[in-house]
């Protein structure tokens, strides 16, 4: 099977040489380490060697410093000298104490026009040979952006005693998120097959908010996201970090196919739990611990985890490290093992 076929057959549940697999996202400083252990020039090189099934496609965004369409928002407040709190969600935002609905125009919304560069997004996504499965990395993560507008203690205490507040700036994110988006699906239109979009929900034992909340406050706008990738033809991969086993079933019937990455060690989140309550209504991806396993394991605990993962799932699981990002605290000769034992299931 070419990759893309065998990514579409591993979500459907369909008969497969061997499921699809994924290397994920590795971080700059983790691919020094992947080009030594497997003598290659480029991450490329790597991907071709572990006949990796996935390849992602940036969106490109130019709005320095960091150039990348998930740190479009400046919400961050400056303190007296003009110098940024460098935390992210926790850090104070711009909404910070803010009540009044209408207060949402105060904030300089960017305009994605602006900054995205359609002529670069079609040329990323034609550089990948169509049998590969071209996956969008959009995240659009309108719920932690919204966390970091306020802050999120703040964002939060807003949501519960203010929700119109809240609603007013989460859908102007989505709004957002839904312009650049659609700019990015008539670029690559006919040069893509799936997007990963998501907002992470869940700590290593819970979620972080009750479930109804996100359904009342966040999923709206999920849908709407997931619609209008679907409107396009394109699988939907729905990210979620931590224990979200009470909205799984949520994310699905939203219109998600796939739901990333299944923390292994979260709460609820393991392999039996999950094929036992969901195989029936989708398909999943991760599921090879690299809190643990990945980092402090030998290449034979990888290689009996993922014989083990292969049992319960021998479809509807595409095998991937259970966080997207390949750290450098991972040992390259692990990730070979989990890609080595993926493809012994062909034989």
């Amino acid at each position: 099977m070419i990759p893309k076929d065998r990514f579409y057959a591993t979500i459907r549940g369909e008969k497969v040489d061997r499921p699809a697999s994924w290397l994920g996202l590795p971080v700059p400083s983790a691919i020094p380490g992947l080009l030594k252990h497997f003598r290659c020039s480029t991450l490329e090189e790597v991907k071709l060697q572990l006949e990796d099934d996935v390849w992602p496609v940036d969106v490109p965004y130019n709005y320095p410093p960091f150039n990348h369409v998930a740190c479009a928002f400046d919400f961050a407040k400056r303190d007296a000298s003009g110098k940024v709190d460098e935390r992210t969600l926790t850090a104070p935002g711009f909404f910070e104490g803010m009540t009044d609905p209408a207060d949402v125009d105060k904030f300089d919304w960017p305009d994605p026009a602006k900054y995205f560069d359609a002529e670069e997004a079609r040329r990323r996504a034609k550089a990948i040979p169509d049998k590969y499965f071209r996956l969008g990395i959009l995240w659009s993560a309108h719920f932690q952006d919204a966390l970091s507008a306020f802050g999120m203690e703040n964002a939060l205490i807003t949501m519960m005693m203010y929700p119109d507040m809240f609603t007013a700036v989460i859908d102007r994110i989505t709004d957002f998120y839904l312009k650049v988006n659609g700019m990015f699906y008539e670029a690559t239109k006919g040069y893509l097959d799936g997007i990963l979009i998501g907002n992470d929900f869940g700590s290593q034992k819970a979620l972080m908010v009750d479930p109804d909340s996100i359904r009342k406050y966040v999923f709206p706008g999920t849908k709407k996201l997931i619609d209008q990738a679907k409107s396009y033809g394109l699988v939907v991969i729905h990210h979620s970090c931590g224990s979200v086993f009470p909205i799984i079933g949520d994310i699905f019937e939203l219109g998600a196919e796939v739901v990333h990455p299944i923390q292994a060690l979260a709460a609820d989140m393991d392999a039996e739990t999950l094929s036992k309550n969901f195989r029936e209504k989708g398909a999943f991806c991760g599921g090879v611990d690299a809190q643990n396993l990945l980092v402090n394991g030998t290449p034979e605990e990888v290689e009996k985890e993922v014989k083990r993962l292969l049992e319960i799932f021998p479809t509807r699981l595409v095998f991937s490290p259970s966080h997207e990002a390949i750290l450098p605290d991972i040992p390259p000769a692990n990730v070979e093992a989990l890609f080595r034992t993926v493809k012994s299931a062909a034989s």
